[in-house]
């Protein structure tokens, strides 16, 4: 495993995110194209405890003590526990930005780490710490697409004009 190019990856996409959606309005950060799909500021929300809580901690405990059990999470039920549409859309931003701040920090760190501990999950099966963190960056690809359609969206509901010309879609 290359873990030097996980965690250029993990920069590259942090700074991508802040470009992304630094300076977005309330109004852009908040629609939806569905009320049941998630707007940025939901998806900003569930990149910080995802970083804290799921990817950084679950790498970490894979890599020290892959036989104890996981902290439950649940990502999908954070949404409405926590409130997500109530949050501060730049204060998350924020702090999102700092965790991966740390995230990258603590990765540098690691002295000689044990990347095929695995963790033996009871529906996933072996879950190996190098698993971890190439989801990790999987994970921010597969917001950073979320993000664009969403903004396509928008353009497109928005400024209602054909669109087709700048290609498909």
């Amino acid at each position: 495993m290359d873990i030097r190019y996980l965690i250029q990856e993990l920069s590259r996409n942090q700074q991508i995110f802040k470009e992304l959606l630094n300076g977005a309005s309330a109004e852009v950060y908040t629609w939806k194209p569905k009320p049941e799909k998630w707007c940025m500021l939901e998806i900003i929300c569930h990149l910080l405890d995802e970083e804290r809580e799921d990817f950084r901690a679950r790498t970490q405990h894979v890599l020290e003590d892959p036989a104890s059990p996981f902290i439950p999470i649940n990502p999908t039920g954070w949404v409405q526990e926590r409130d997500y549409m109530r949050q501060d859309f730049e204060k998350m931003l924020k702090k999102f930005l700092q965790e991966r701040d740390q995230s990258i920090s603590w990765l540098h760190s690691l002295k000689n780490p044990k990347w095929d501990n695995a963790h033996m999950h009871s529906k996933f099966g072996p879950m190996t710490a190098a698993m971890f963190a190439n989801n990790w960056v999987v994970h921010d690809y597969l917001h950073i697409r979320q993000i664009l359609n969403l903004k396509f969206g928008y353009l497109q509901q928005a400024t209602n004009e054909p669109l087709s010309y700048a290609g498909n879609w």
